[in-house]
């Protein structure tokens, strides 16, 4: 198995495009992903937060995730939502991702027959990676 992820990604308003989709679908068609768990929640204005359907998100007529309805795998606990709720705004939406890195599993077998272990694992946000190297940028030479 590989490693395990999740994502919490929000959606201000409520408004979801759907533009983020496809490239999801690819990401599981070519094997470098597997999704254990979709869910969709909205933080009510009282701070309560709701589960939502996987259906026409973007209000265009047509089922946006109808290929992960069901995904389920129950790693997912109401604890779980509740802690994602509490990073929203209230009157936003958010998608709950978990999944698989399929693309590790062969690597982290050939570790493990091997004898290692993962002593460590974590991620470096984004914006942490940007503003590293903007400050690299901002000590080279000219020229260089």
């Amino acid at each position: 198995m590989g490693p395990i992820d999740y994502v919490v990604v929000e959606f201000p308003g409520s408004r979801m495009t759907g533009e983020g989709f496809p490239l999801l679908v690819d990401l599981v068609d070519r094997g470098l992903i597997r999704i254990l768990d979709l869910l969709f929640v909205r933080k009510e204005e009282d701070g309560s937060v709701v589960g939502m359907e996987i259906a026409d998100l973007t209000g265009d007529g047509l089922l946006d995730l109808a290929v992960f309805e069901g995904a389920s795998s129950g790693l997912l606990g109401q604890d779980d939502i509740e802690e994602a709720g509490g990073a929203l705004g209230a009157g936003n939406s958010a998608a709950i991702l978990v999944y698989e890195n399929l693309w590790a599993a062969p690597f982290a077998t050939a570790l493990r027959r091997g004898g290692a272990q993962l002593v460590a694992s974590g991620r470096i946000p984004v914006p942490a990676v940007l503003a590293a190297l903007d400050e690299t940028d901002d000590v080279r030479p000219p020229g260089a």
